[in-house]
């Protein structure tokens, strides 16, 4: 804990991945609800089947999943959120004539439930 996946329309050529990854957890492990950076775990994942509405050749999108455990504020999510946001706001290429969609929510897992531990 924390998972942070972010999915992202194939139709965005060259999306930087490497340095968006280490900008994500530079940004999230600034911050004080990530209290081991050994804990955040970040992947990319490419969709290349997805459609958009009626018009996917001229849309494409970016959808960020932080999975937390639970016991968060509102506020704190909505901080996360927002440095999320952020990063990939200013890292998301912007391919000519194509909308593109960003998005994040902050997910809570159940602490009960949850397991890990360090091999």
């Amino acid at each position: 804990m924390p998972h942070l996946t972010i999915e992202y329309s194939a139709n965005l050529a060259r999306y930087p991945e490497a340095d968006t990854l280490t900008a994500l957890n530079a940004a999230l492990c600034a911050h004080p609800q990530v209290q081991d950076e050994a804990d955040l775990k970040t992947r990319f994942i490419a969709t290349s089947s997805f459609e958009i509405g009626t018009a996917p050749a001229h849309r494409a999108f970016v959808h960020a999943q932080l999975r937390v455990l639970s016991g968060r504020t509102p506020e704190a999510k909505k901080e996360l959120s927002d440095i999320i946001a952020a990063v990939l706001r200013e890292r998301t290429p912007r391919p000519a004539g194509v909308m593109v969609q960003l998005s994040v929510e902050i997910v809570d897992m159940d602490r009960g439930s949850y397991a890990k531990e360090r091999l």
